[in-house]
């Protein structure tokens, strides 16, 4: 991984502790909800809806395991801001979080709030750092206000005349930087290599994809409709495309991948891993990302079978989370600045799907698992001041 325009000084590992947006597009978010007289639905600003985690789900996520509760807006005390949440991002990663047992985080208590990584603007502020009118990132919950001392992961954003602000979700902060260290810190990828992606029409995934072609790989991907592989194909240039839906998958992938598989972005986990490892090759590199498929099999999630193809071919499977890269800003700066220059240059483009108002955020939050989303999933919570 080059990444300094020379060679790398030490492994980056080390440093560790829907709709196309292209530049000028404005028809570039497909939308899901109504909005009235121009104030997403169900807002109230004398209000702070939060939503609860009710019950933990078994299998599959549904509506019901989260409960509304309302409470008056909550005013900042000394050294505090109030936050007005715009934009709520949801995750797949997110299950993990409210199932019994601990992830890569601490499982969240029955009853209490739901978080998400989110964005917002500073409406009242007691602290120097955070003036009104301050846009800021930081994991939020499920509400329309929120209350911050600016500790923790809550950044101020510095605004980018290149970019419109929601490019900070679709190609920047938690997806874009997933998809850049995962890619070339654990794949390096070569010129010429087969780079195969699961879940390669997602949010993280489709980046991948394009950093793969950006590297001179052959990139095939991996997902669940026809529409989604016409645009990996058509659109954001795969070589190949599978439709894990139309068949066996093992048969697919063999076709799709006829001198085997060098690297693996792996964001479903479970079968699709398991048809993967069969076609490794010698050294192959397996970035996990993500295990979506298995993420409602709390009980006894899918094992492959073929593991030990790892062993036979001198192959290597790291899983990683993003969070691994956040000990040296340094990287991440730079990571931002490339990810920005790709898409200026016309080589990296991303997908939004914003359904508007937080009523709708348990529902919305179903269609991560059920394959009906299409791009980077938000929920809009209440106006955003920058449009």
């Amino acid at each position: 991984m080059d990444i300094d325009g020379g060679k790398r000084k030490r492994p980056l590992s080390d440093l560790r502790r829907l709709v196309e947006y292209g530049r000028n597009d404005k028809n570039d978010v497909l939308r899901r909800g109504a909005e009235q007289g121009g104030t997403v639905m169900g807002f109230d600003p004398a209000l702070n809806r939060t939503w609860h985690l009710a019950s933990r789900p078994r299998g599959d996520i549904r509506p019901e395991n989260f409960a509304m509760q309302t409470s008056p807006r909550p005013e900042p005390g000394e050294n505090q801001f109030r936050v007005r949440l715009l934009y709520i991002s949801l995750d797949p990663g997110q299950r993990l979080w409210i199932r019994e047992k601990a992830s890569y985080l601490p499982s969240l208590p029955l009853g209490g709030p739901m978080f998400s990584f989110a964005m917002g603007v500073v409406e009242a502020s007691r602290h120097a750092d955070f003036p009104d009118g301050t846009i800021v990132t930081g994991v939020f919950g499920w509400q329309d206000y929120a209350l911050s001392d600016g500790t923790g992961a809550v950044r101020s954003v510095v605004a980018d005349p290149r970019l419109p602000l929601l490019a900070r979700f679709g190609m920047l902060e938690h997806i874009g930087l997933t998809a850049y260290f995962g890619t070339l810190d654990l794949l390096q990828p070569k010129s010429g290599e087969t780079m195969v992606v699961s879940g390669a029409a997602g949010a993280v995934g489709s980046i991948a994809v394009q950093i793969g072609k950006i590297m001179g790989c052959r990139v095939v991907g991996i997902a669940g409709s026809d529409e989604k592989c016409a645009w990996l194909r058509d659109e954001l240039g795969a070589d190949a495309v599978v439709n894990y839906r139309a068949g066996p998958l093992g048969e697919q992938l063999q076709l799709a991948c006829p001198d085997g598989i060098d690297s693996f972005f792996d964001n479903v986990g479970g079968e699709c891993l398991e048809a993967v490892l069969d076609l490794i090759n010698m050294k192959a590199r397996i970035a996990m990302c993500g295990a979506v498929s298995q993420y409602g099999a709390d009980d006894k999630p899918y094992g492959p079978s073929n593991i030990y193809n790892l062993l036979m071919k001198r192959a290597r499977m790291e899983g990683f989370i993003v969070l691994d890269y956040a000990a040296d800003k340094r990287w991440w700066a730079i990571a931002e600045e490339q990810l920005v220059q790709w898409h200026l240059q016309g080589r990296l483009k991303y997908r939004l799907d914003i359904v508007d108002g937080l009523e709708r955020t348990p529902v919305a939050m179903t269609r991560l698992f059920n394959g009906t989303n299409a791009g980077k999933l938000l929920v809009k919570v209440s106006d955003d001041p920058t449009n």
